[in-house]
């Protein structure tokens, strides 16, 4: 299934390259401004269904996945500017030469180059595609000893050259692409987009989605496949997706409204936002934190519950986390008197509760390495539920 899927996929895109076809997906109107220097045949081959540009800042590394006519890499290039980069990845020829052929004109016309284009499959980053066929051309598979050696020499050239290296990119975006990725290489997509990023890292994702599970005989219509419906995941998995690669700071920016319906399907755009860097060790450095509303109380991924008003202990690493975007505007930080150094900071205690001062207090005393008691409780922030 899998195979018919890529050549359906391939050939459309290949024939959308050429000539363009109307209702392929729901192309979105981006800022003007950034249009004026792209060619008008990148313009006009256009296939999305959402803005996921407004998150790119200046001078950050850029990944655009299933970049296709470029027109998008080319309005990240302007925003990123010239100290910033843009790789944009996909494995169709006629797209990457659209692309290529554009990239020295909206270079001249910006006045840098910041924008390359590669090939590769987005749920396998590591796999070069050109600098495969050209192993291929010098390592012919004539016999199945020369497949054995060919297959150590794919997994060496994956290590060594990688497409995409781990840990390189600020923000990888998409636009209508996941779901054109058949449905047994998903998973591993997602945990390539994980492990490309830098710690801190996001990605922005904008993608079709559906209401219910696409019946089998749905996904097996390559025409709707490569329509961007029947590969589409439910709107709950897609979230849960991100949140089982490890992912944190997980949400919802924008959700369109129905795009389509078939057999009693819904099919809609959805723009997701989540972060890299839940790893590390849990290390108690006596820091809090007060979580200021709006709710009553917060549940947050791991299962910790931060009450308003109320300080919460938190390790070293969360207390970082939650001083970055999605979270810092909902909380006060609150520090230690007396700093613990991080070589001296020991584990936190899972499931441990320890009674703090009041909210009132702007720091927290510490005396022979513990809490000074008082009234009021609160859990620590590694209870059994920890991802850590």
């Amino acid at each position: 299934m899998s195979k018919s899927i890529d050549d359906a996929v391939k050939e459309r895109y290949s024939n959308a390259a050429k000539e363009y076809e109307k209702g392929l997906c729901c192309p979105v109107d981006y800022d003007p401004q950034y249009l004026k220097v792209i060619p008008q045949e990148v313009l006009e081959i256009d296939y999305g269904c959402g803005d996921p540009l407004s998150a790119v800042k200046e001078g950050e590394i850029v990944l655009d996945l299933g970049s296709g006519g470029g027109k998008v890499a080319f309005i990240v290039s302007q925003i990123v500017g010239p100290k910033g980069k843009v790789i944009g990845v996909d494995i169709n020829d006629e797209m990457l030469k659209l692309s290529r052929n554009a990239t020295p004109i909206v270079a001249d016309r910006i006045g840098y180059n910041n924008v390359e284009f590669r090939k590769g499959k987005i749920q396998d980053l590591q796999l070069d595609y050109e600098k495969l066929d050209s192993l291929l051309k010098t390592n012919p598979v004539k016999t199945s000893e020369d497949l054995e050696n060919l297959t150590k020499k794919i997994e060496k050239l994956k290590k060594i050259e990688p497409l995409i290296e781990d840990n390189s990119i600020d923000i990888v975006i998409s636009n209508c692409v996941l779901n054109l990725v058949s449905t047994e290489d998903k998973e591993k997509l997602f945990k390539e987009i994980y492990r490309v990023l830098k710690p801190g890292g996001r990605a922005v994702i904008s993608d079709i989605v559906s209401n219910n599970d696409v019946p089998i005989e749905m996904q097996q219509d390559t025409e709707l496949w490569s329509g961007c419906y029947s590969g589409a995941i439910r709107e709950d998995r897609f979230l849960n997706a991100f949140a089982n690669t490890n992912f944190y700071g997980i949400t919802l920016d924008k959700r369109e409204e129905t795009w389509t319906t078939i057999h009693d399907i819904s099919f809609r755009s959805i723009t997701i936002t989540a972060y890299k860097g839940k790893e590390g060790p849990c290390l108690d450095r006596k820091q809090s934190v007060i979580y200021r509303g709006p709710f009553k109380e917060v549940l947050d991924d791991d299962g910790h519950v931060f009450e308003r008003g109320k300080k919460s202990r938190v390790c070293d690493k969360t207390y970082k986390i939650m001083k970055r975007e999605p979270y810092k505007k909902f909380f006060d930080f609150v520090d230690p008197i007396d700093p613990v150094a991080i070589e001296d900071a020991l584990p936190m205690q899972k499931g441990h509760a320890q009674e703090l001062q009041s909210p009132g207090n702007d720091k927290l005393k510490s005396k022979n390495d513990e809490y000074i008691l008082t009234s009021e409780t609160v859990t620590s922030d590694c209870n059994s539920n920890c991802d850590c």
